[in-house]
């Protein structure tokens, strides 16, 4: 063999070797494991730059950080939840039937969430409706503003909504504003100046602080969450943006689902950013208990819907987002209808999928016709495939891009929120759902999917055969990558 060659073995094996060692000094699960693997060994110098900056976890330090934030508010609400128990009528109780019992108690256990009763929910499929609303409610606020999204983009409407802020913290309004820098591309500190000159505050997500140097590029604030007042609060998969109202063309409309709450539940959206928000700032900077930013709900005639906010991120341990997806589609004894764009579950919820419907449930999901991020969409692609194979429908939305993510089963229990069917959601981000126990909110949910069918069409074995031998290679590859995607 030549010098040459010796070399190149050389290379080969001290890569593999650096690789074997470098995943294994970090526990994870075994599919994490080999797709790292693949990566560093596949691409020998690129792939130990890209796992230098997203596959080494966060610091122990930062974990302790962010699992050590009082949960602002919490026992106020506790004490509001038992004063809403004792009048609580008959039909309100039966709303809680016991695979909500079930759900309920998952999440006391593993988020602490308690439950919140008469609350009143509306739903948003349109962003130019949202954000108008939104908007309006927000220019009437006078105690305090608090608003959390991955993205807010420096374009038509993310300006619009800076001047809104800027008038309010003007007019002495308490107005914060929690971001992620990596999912809000060109938003800069710069950006927020004259805000800033009125009083307002504004941050960026804790892991979002120095990412490259401290190697949490991997590790983002995917909530949407807005409080006005302590009275009214805004969550779901919009973010604010031109994309979001549909003005960019690559995307076309842009089908979304987010809801708008009034009652208990609020508290607990307040709850959850002051923890985010003071996990992100210096300490002269946090917020901490006042009665204004936690006022007993009003009364209100429709307020009849129970429902738990639900946290979920890298640093707790333990999912319960994902668990209560598991949990609702293993209880489903009719239907599970999920809308998704990244269709990338782990194990565990791929086989609670086809065991549903194997067991003869009504198993949907929607997801769609476009991709806005090339490999997951190609894993969305591959999964799509593999559970239609089990017995589930799949359709795929036609009427510009879909980014929902919802859950409805057995027209009783729904979930409406940030989180994803894929890993990066489970596992990674910082997400937060609400999970509704309410007949009405389920069916208007159950039939707001139906009408996105009337957009899309269903998946076919035909469609799978007349695929080409290229596509299929890079569904297969994505799907190799979907643990670290």
């Amino acid at each position: 063999m030549s010098i040459f060659n010796w070399i190149l073995l050389a290379i080969i094996f001290f890569n593999t070797l650096a690789a074997v060692i470098t995943v294994f000094r970090k526990p994870r699960d075994i599919a994490a494991t080999w797709a790292w693997l693949l990566v560093l060994i596949l691409l020998p110098i690129f792939g130990f730059l890209l796992y230098s900056f997203t596959g080494r976890g966060m610091g122990r330090q930062k974990i302790y950080h962010i699992q050590g934030q009082d949960r602002v508010g919490l026992e106020q609400l506790f004490e509001m939840q038992q004063h809403d128990n004792v009048g609580m009528k008959r039909q309100d109780s039966d709303s809680i039937t016991d695979s909500a019992n079930q759900l309920i108690q998952l999440f006391r256990t593993l988020d602490k969430a308690p439950l919140t009763r008469r609350n009143h929910i509306d739903l948003f499929t349109d962003g130019e409706t949202l954000f108008k609303k939104m908007f309006a409610e927000i220019d009437q606020a006078t105690e305090s503003v608090h608003v959390e999204f991955y993205t807010i983009y420096p374009d038509e409407l993310g300006t619009q909504f800076l001047h809104l802020i800027e008038k309010k913290a003007q007019q002495g309004v308490q107005v914060r504003v929690l971001y992620d820098a990596f999912g809000s591309h060109g938003t800069t500190k710069k950006w927020f100046k004259k805000f800033e000159s009125y009083g307002g505050q504004d941050a960026t997500f804790v892991t979002s602080h120095n990412s490259l140097t401290k190697s949490r590029l991997n590790y983002h604030d995917h909530r949407k969450n807005v409080v006005i007042d302590g009275k009214i609060g805004y969550t779901g998969g919009f973010n604010i943006g031109d994309q979001y109202v549909g003005r960019k063309k690559k995307f076309g409309y842009w089908r979304d689902t987010h809801l708008r709450m009034v009652g208990t539940g609020v508290l607990a959206l307040q709850m959850h950013f002051m923890m985010d928000w003071n996990a992100s700032v210096r300490p002269q900077e946090e917020v901490h208990y006042q009665a204004q930013y936690f006022p007993h709900p009003p009364k209100i005639k429709d307020a009849t819907t129970n429902l738990q906010v639900v946290t979920s991120g890298p640093v707790a341990g333990v999912l319960p987002i994902r668990d209560g997806y598991i949990r609702m589609i293993s209880m489903a004894k009719r239907s599970i209808w999920i809308q998704s764009p990244y269709l990338v579950p782990d194990e565990s919820v791929l086989s609670a999928l086809c065991i549903a419907a194997s067991a003869g449930v009504d198993v949907r999901i929607m997801i769609p016709d476009m991709p806005d991020h090339p490999f997951i969409y190609r894993a969305t692609q591959y999964y799509a495939q593999i559970l239609f194979g089990r017995g589930v429908h799949i359709y795929i939305y036609q009427n510009g891009f879909i980014h929902a993510k919802t859950v409805v089963m057995d027209d009783q229990i729904v979930s409406i929120g940030s989180a994803n069917q894929d890993i990066r959601s489970y596992k990674l981000n910082f997400e937060i759902n609400t999970f509704m126990y309410d007949r009405k909110i389920a069916r208007k949910q159950t039939h707001i999917f139906e009408k996105d069918m009337f957009y899309s069409r269903e998946l076919t074995q035909e469609d799978i055969d007349n695929q080409s031998e290229w596509l299929r290679f890079k569904q297969r590859f994505s799907r190799l990558l979907s643990p670290v995607l």
